[in-house]
């Protein structure tokens, strides 16, 4: 059921509660091993508990997507779920930018087949942009390579899967842009609100209108 907050009155064991009239839009450069969720049931440290009672300011913020313990970069928190759901939705298909680290170097023919899209388990994936940065010196199986890859889904740990079909393993992943946003020098841990602008930016990559 929708709620129009300026015509209905809304109740909660019979008080009257009003929806948050504004949002709070958190950009955090998530450190390796933390949790991207809002609660863990085995006590390890989530999202929430790195940006704190400072970066949440009173409002009930939640990760958009998410991030492995595994993996770094950027990630967006906030209470806008109209807006985070168009932002993971592959629907909509919002551009998530990563630096990933592989063993071994693929070859120009396994780059290929990943810009057109590799069969994963829950199916095929949409064609993904690829670019090879920098490749160390060794055989292709000894070396490492460094790749720029950007998708415009979210599935379950999505990207390591496909460097996985192509016969190679992730060494390191860290997104480092989300639609216009990018990771820029923000630290390891660090965290900061998102300007008027960017969260414009961002409701205008997801197809809404900008408030």
């Amino acid at each position: 059921m929708l709620i129009d907050p300026d015509s209905d009155r809304i109740t909660v064991d019979g008080r009257a509660v009003k929806p948050p009239t504004t949002h709070r839009y958190v950009m955090l450069n998530k450190p390796l091993g933390i949790i991207t969720t809002a609660r863990d049931e085995s006590d390890r440290a989530t999202v929430l508990d790195v940006i704190g009672a400072e970066g949440q300011a009173g409002h009930r913020l939640f990760p958009v997507g998410r991030l492995d313990a595994d993996s770094t970069g950027l990630l967006v928190l906030t209470d806008d779920g109209d807006l985070a759901y168009r932002l993971t939705h592959p629907r909509y298909k919002v551009a998530k930018e990563y630096e990933v680290v592989t063993a071994g170097i693929p070859s120009k023919l396994k780059l290929d087949v990943l810009r057109r899209g590799v069969d994963l388990d829950d199916g095929r994936t949409q064609p993904s942009q690829i670019e090879l940065i920098q490749a160390t010196k060794g055989d292709r199986d000894s070396g490492r390579a460094e790749l720029r890859v950007v998708i415009t889904e979210g599935r379950h740990r999505q990207v390591r899967r496909m460097v996985q079909a192509i016969g190679h393993k992730t060494l390191a992943l860290r997104r480092t842009a989300f639609g216009p946003l990018r990771l820029g020098r923000l630290k390891t841990g660090g965290f900061r609100v998102l300007s008027s602008g960017e969260v414009a930016a961002l409701r205008r990559a997801a197809g809404l209108e900008a408030r």
